[in-house]
């Protein structure tokens, strides 16, 4: 069996940021979806779980939640097919109340492109694409 990743975000409105994930290309797992959270499928082996502050504070035993506009928290990368979907992943968050950025690492497109994704609540994910 392939080992599942399921990244956890803090998220101010469990309902505007599903609707978010979704115009990017996620689907909702209504299974594992209730008013406190919600359950987005990448695909079989990646989901991101948006929980609102009060569940999500339930399982980091006393810690902060960081403001991810003004902290950075964890990077998530993830690939994608090819640089033109990370472009286009990159402006659906944006026409959407999302933003991104593009970090020059050096590296000439036509052999790896990313870019830092942030949603509503400032959760940065990292699409990728790399000639392989």
């Amino acid at each position: 069996m392939a080992t599942m990743v399921f990244v956890n975000f803090p998220v101010t409105d469990v309902q505007r940021s599903t609707e978010f994930y979704q115009k990017l290309g996620f689907t909702q797992n209504k299974d594992f979806s209730t008013e406190e959270a919600s359950a987005m499928v990448w695909d079989d082996n990646f989901w991101i779980m948006l929980l609102n502050h009060d569940f999500y504070s339930k399982f980091i035993n006393g810690k902060k939640i960081a403001d991810t506009k003004t902290t950075s928290s964890v990077l998530t990368a993830f690939s994608l097919e090819s640089a033109e979907a990370v472009k286009k992943f990159g402006e659906t968050a944006k026409a959407n109340g999302g933003d991104f950025y593009r970090v020059d690492m050096g590296i000439p497109e036509e052999q790896m492109y990313g870019l830092e994704v942030q949603d509503p609540d400032g959760n940065t994910l990292e699409p990728s694409w790399m000639a392989m």
